[in-house]
């Protein structure tokens, strides 16, 4: 049997994923991987950002991403997938009202009040923009837990 998760399986890990990480490029072409909160959307993958973060001006430069998620401690537990494309501002005001909408709801129960952030914290995380990665067809999955070991 195969450890790959098949397409249905793999955005349904996706989207059951808390936390997932985005890797980016700088402009001398080194990689930054950051963990974010996302949401799962026609199968594509979609975050908000602070408007003046860094990761908008790398993703505006140069499109080229990776996304992973994972889970699983022990070696026969563990499964992942990383998703290749291209992420890019979402400048549709219904797409971007609908991901906020779903971010507010998933994460609901583990935002911190803005009353109890510092004002410049606060101010920072204001005016947000929302972020897509659409993946290419190079999904790359595994779930340990499907290898048979012996003794079993």
């Amino acid at each position: 049997m195969s450890i790959r998760l098949g397409e249905d399986e793999i955005w349904e890990f996706v989207g059951a994923a808390h936390t997932g990480v985005l890797t980016t490029l700088r402009a001398d072409g080194a990689p930054v991987s950051l963990p974010t909160w996302f949401v799962v959307v026609d199968r594509t993958v979609c975050l908000s950002t602070p408007s003046g973060a860094r990761k908008l001006g790398r993703v505006r430069r140069d499109p080229r991403a990776a996304f992973l998620v994972e889970s699983g401690r022990a070696w026969a537990e563990l499964r992942a997938v990383h998703l290749s494309g291209r992420v890019g501002p979402v400048e549709d005001d219904a797409t971007r009202d609908r991901v906020r909408s779903l971010l507010d709801e998933k994460y609901a129960a583990f935002r911190v009040s803005p009353q109890r952030l510092p004002d410049a914290a606060r101010s920072a995380y204001t005016d947000r923009a929302v972020l897509r990665l659409v993946p290419d067809e190079r999904v790359l999955s595994w779930d340990n837990s499907r290898i048979r070991l012996s003794g079993d």
